[in-house]
């Protein structure tokens, strides 16, 4: 951490509105204030350099990248650059073609680009009930706004979509496929290579929405047959919020939807059509650049596999410890393979909401309640009336620590729930998303 103390770094009165703010909850110099299961919302605390390397850009290099020709100008807009390509490495795309990987706002951002880039009046659309609502809604948009139909494919009792619902699901005038590689519920790591093996055979553009995997499970479109990866920047990739974008086969075309500043020849009166310009619109998010960049540092020091696997095996940890607890109930989390550090539970007897804040008042960890903004993964596990469940999401920094404490904080509140004379423990107002 750095070296000043967290009253030298905010205002008193953000101390008093925020009582977080009084220490830095991150696993440095500082003592940790919460445990943080909240992962699959958002990757915290980031790596140390991410932080380091973010503020001192922003500090020397904080000017408008491609918009002058003065040196600060060019070295920002070098470090835009060489993101691009080594994005495109990292997400195996066409490397002589990395003006193809675009930045977005977040990914429901470049799913919002996608979606009408993509598909129109009579085209159709196959996507799954694992979908986060910035497929979702986007989606159904399409329907009803633009005239195109889709087809919403269920997932099986262990969590995963199989490949050949997808194919069963593929009419004439289908054009796209779109799959989440891993549920922000379940968990499940969804089979991308035979679903993509699929949609090429048929014509079918495949999107993928990598939202919980980049950063965690390798992953090369070329090998996979993926035409379009979204992406964000504030999870795994251990980069900042605010940032996230497309990386577009060459054989992709994706209309423009938006228009706006490029930059770049300037007395023209239309958007240009070329990439990156034709999928990106005004000022780039360079704060966001310079975290990714440092992200991208740190997994490669780090491993993507090694990361996940340390991961897995807390998780592993966590299943096992409420697997021996009365009343709690797991879903989709039998094996452990082809899965994410994300787990969904309830205790029987406790709204969900309520263990949220029972973990947090008594116990000081965060969790994620309710329908994860994945209604659809919830109805078909029939969990809408009983608004959901409780999300545990492990990170790097997680430690087997954190994993016992949670399973003693899940079982004082199980034996609570079982009590015949228990009483209600407080009167708290739960978001319900």
């Amino acid at each position: 951490m750095l070296s000043f103390p967290a009253e030298a770094r905010y205002p008193h009165s953000a101390l008093v509105d925020f009582p977080a703010l009084g220490g830095v909850p991150h696993r440095g110099d500082m003592e940790q204030l919460v445990i943080y299961f909240d992962n699959a919302a958002t990757g915290w605390p980031k790596p140390e350099s991410v932080y380091k390397f973010t503020d001192h850009f922003y500090r020397t290099l904080g000017v408008n990248p491609g918009r002058s020709g003065y040196d600060l100008a060019i070295e920002a807009g070098s470090l835009l650059t060489n993101l691009r390509k080594r994005l495109t490495r990292f997400f195996g795309g066409d490397e002589d073609a990395p003006e193809r990987l675009i930045f977005s706002y977040n990914v429901t951002d470049a799913i919002n680009l996608i979606v009408p880039g993509l598909l129109g009046r009579g085209d159709h659309v196959v996507t799954t009930n694992l979908e986060h609502n910035s497929v979702i809604r986007p989606v159904n948009h399409i329907v009803r706004d633009h005239g195109a139909e889709a087809t919403f494919v269920p997932f099986n009792s262990a969590g995963f979509v199989e490949p050949g619902e997808i194919e069963a699901a593929l009419r004439p005038n289908t054009k796209v496929v779109i799959v989440n590689h891993g549920s922000n519920v379940l968990g499940t790591v969804q089979p991308i290579g035979q679903i993509g093996k699929i949609c090429r055979e048929h014509g079918v553009t495949l999107v993928v929405d990598t939202a919980q995997t980049a950063g965690v499970i390798p992953i090369n479109m070329q090998e996979m047959k993926v035409d379009v990866v979204a992406f964000t920047g504030h999870k795994a990739l251990m980069g900042s919020m605010g940032i996230g974008g497309l990386c577009v086969r060459k054989h992709v075309e994706v209309r423009q939807v938006r228009s706006g500043g490029t930059g770049v020849r300037s007395v023209e009166p239309y958007h240009l059509e070329e990439y990156p310009f034709r999928l990106e619109y005004g000022t780039p998010n360079m704060l966001g650049v310079a975290a990714l960049w440092a992200g991208q540092d740190w997994l490669d020091e780090q491993g993507v596999e090694k990361v996940h696997a340390q991961e897995m095996q807390l998780a592993r940890n966590l299943v096992e410890g409420f697997r021996k607890i009365d009343g709690v109930q797991l879903y989709c989390c039998e094996k452990l393979e082809n899965h994410l550090p994300t787990i969904l539970m309830n205790v029987a007897g406790v709204d969900p909401g309520d263990v949220g804040i029972m973990l947090d008042v008594d116990h000081d960890i965060a969790t994620r309640t309710g329908l994860h903004c994945a209604p659809l993964v919830h109805k078909q596990l029939g969990l809408v009336k009983n608004h959901g469940g409780v999300r545990f999401s492990l990170g790097p920094f997680n430690t087997d620590q954190d994993v016992a404490t949670a399973v003693d904080a899940v079982a004082q509140i199980a034996a609570w729930a079982a009590r015949p004379d228990r009483k209600p423990k407080r009167n708290v107002e739960v978001p319900s998303g």
